[in-house]
C-alpha cells in the first residue's frame, strides 16, 4: 500500500470526518478541525461537558450533553453488541456505550482508529525472521494500530498466509468486508468474546494461516489456544494490555505467554551447595523459575512518549533476569517517528555518526545503513 504522507492524512481525515457526522449539530461545530490529526477519544456523558481526549492531555468544549444529543448517537449507531461496543463500517472507529444499572444509556466513548502505513516499519527485520511478537502498552497507546500495520507488512510486503482473530472488529474495522488497512489477511470476527479461545485454534484448524493475529489476549483459555497454536509451528502477532514486562510475569493468567512462573522450593542440601547459608537460606528458599519456553520470542513495550519509542526485549533473556530481581536490557530501542528519510540524510555523511553505536542498539536502523552502503562498500567503524 504505497501512499504519500499527504494522501495517508487526507484520508485519516476523512475517516474521522465520518465518525464527527455520529454527533448532533449541538456538538459538531464546537470541535476545532486543526486538532483531529491528534484526537483519540471524543467523550459523551450525560450532563457533563463533551470531552476530547489527546495523548496525555484533554480538552472540555462549552457543551453540556442532553438526553437528545445521546439518543442522536443511538439513532446513527442502531445496535450495541453484547460486549457494549459497535463500529461504523467501512473505517476504524469505534464506539462503546456506558449504561446504568436499569441499563439506559447514559454515555458514549467514541474511539478514533487509524491506520499509519509505516508505523510497525521499525519492526519488519522481526517479523521478516519469523519470530512471533508480543505488544504490551496500556489502554490508549497505539497497539492496535500497530498491530493493523503489522498485519499489512506480514500479508502484502512478506506475502503470507494471515489469519486475523478480530475481537471487536478493531482490526479490520466493522462490516463483512475488512478494512484495507490489514492488506491482504483474512479476518475472522468474534460474535462473542467467550468465545474467542476456541476461534482462535478453529482459524488455525480450518484457514492453514502461517501467520495468525490477535488484539487484546486478556484469559488463561486464550492464552492457552494462543500456545497450543505456537507448538504448531504458526506464527503469532498478538496485544496485551500492561505497562511493562514485569506486569506480564506477574499475572498469574497471562503469564503462560512468556513461558509461565512456578515457585521452586530448594531444600538445605542444595542450598548448601550453593553456598547459601545463615539468614539468606530463608529468603532464598522459594525460588520463582521460568517453566518452559515463552511463546513469543520477542516483547515490545511501547513507551507512551511523544517520539512512539518501542522497547524490544527478548523474552526468554528478560523474563529470567526479572525473576532474579535485575532490570533486564532492551535488544533495542526503537521509534516509529525516525523516518527513513531522516536516517538516509544522517547516514549521507558517515563520519557524523557513531556507527557502532547504530548497530549494537537497532537493527533497523543497521540494515537500513547496510542496504545504503552495499554498492559503495563499508565505511570505517568511527
Amino acid at each position: 500500500m504505497d501512499q504519500t504522507s499527504g494522501d495517508a492524512g487526507a484520508g485519516e481525515i476523512s475517516e474521522i470526518q465520518v465518525l464527527l457526522n455520529y454527533l448532533p449539530g449541538t456538538i459538531r461545530p464546537h470541535i476545532d478541525r486543526g486538532i483531529l490529526d491528534s484526537l483519540v477519544e471524543i467523550v459523551v456523558d450525560l450532563h457533563r461537558p463533551v470531552q476530547l481526549r489527546f495523548p496525555g492531555d484533554y480538552v472540555l468544549l462549552p457543551h453540556h450533553v442532553t438526553q437528545a444529543d445521546l439518543e442522536f448517537i443511538v439513532q446513527r449507531v442502531g445496535l450495541f453488541r453484547s460486549d457494549n461496543r459497535t463500529g461504523i463500517e467501512g473505517t476504524l472507529h469505534r464506539i462503546s456505550a456506558i449504561r446504568n444499572r436499569y441499563q439506559d444509556l447514559v454515555g458514549v466513548t467514541m474511539r478514533v482508529g487509524r491506520h499509519l502505513p509505516g508505523a510497525a516499519d521499525p519492526l519488519r527485520p522481526t517479523l521478516a525472521r519469523g519470530e512471533s511478537l508480543l505488544i504490551l502498552g496500556p489502554p490508549g497507546s497505539g497497539k492496535t494500530t500497530l498491530l493493523r500495520d503489522l498485519t499489512r507488512i506480514a500479508s502484502t510486503d512478506l506475502r503470507r498466509r494471515v489469519v486475523v482473530v478480530d475481537t471487536s472488529n478493531e482490526i479490520g474495522g466493522d462490516g463483512n468486508v475488512p478494512h484495507p488497512a490489514i492488506g491482504t489477511a483474512r479476518r475472522i470476527q468474534v460474535p462473542d468474546r467467550a468465545d474467542q479461545h476456541r476461534l482462535l485454534l478453529e482459524a488455525v484448524q480450518n484457514h492453514t494461516p502461517e501467520v495468525v493475529v490477535i488484539d487484546e489476549i486478556g484469559t488463561k483459555a486464550e492464552a492457552e489456544s494462543v500456545a497450543s497454536i505456537a507448538e504448531r509451528g504458526v506464527q503469532l502477532i498478538a496485544t496485551a494490555h500492561g505497562h511493562r514486562l514485569l506486569n506480564l510475569v506477574k499475572n498469574a493468567e497471562l503469564n503462560l505467554l512468556i513461558g509461565g512462573v512456578h515457585t521452586v522450593t530448594h531444600g538445605e542440601a542444595t542450598m548448601a551447595v550453593a553456598g547459601i547459608v545463615g539468614v539468606r537460606s530463608a529468603e532464598r528458599a522459594n525460588v520463582l523459575e521460568r517453566i518452559k519456553d515463552p511463546t513469543f520470542n520477542v516483547v515490545v513495550e511501547l513507551v507512551p512518549d511523544a517520539e512512539r519509542t518501542m522497547r524490544l526485549y527478548e523474552t526468554a533473556e528478560a523474563v529470567d533476569e526479572l525473576l532474579e530481581g535485575n532490570d533486564p536490557t532492551p535488544i533495542y530501542l526503537l521509534s516509529t517517528r525516525i523516518t527513513v528519510e531522516a536516517l538516509q540524510a544522517t547516514f549521507a555523511d558517515s563520519s557524523a555518526i557513531n556507527v557502532r553505536r547504530f548497530r549494537r542498539q537497532v537493527d533497523w536502523y543497521a540494515e537500513l545503513f547496510d542496504d545504503l552502503t552495499t554498492s559503495e562498500g563499508e565505511p570505517e567503524n568511527q
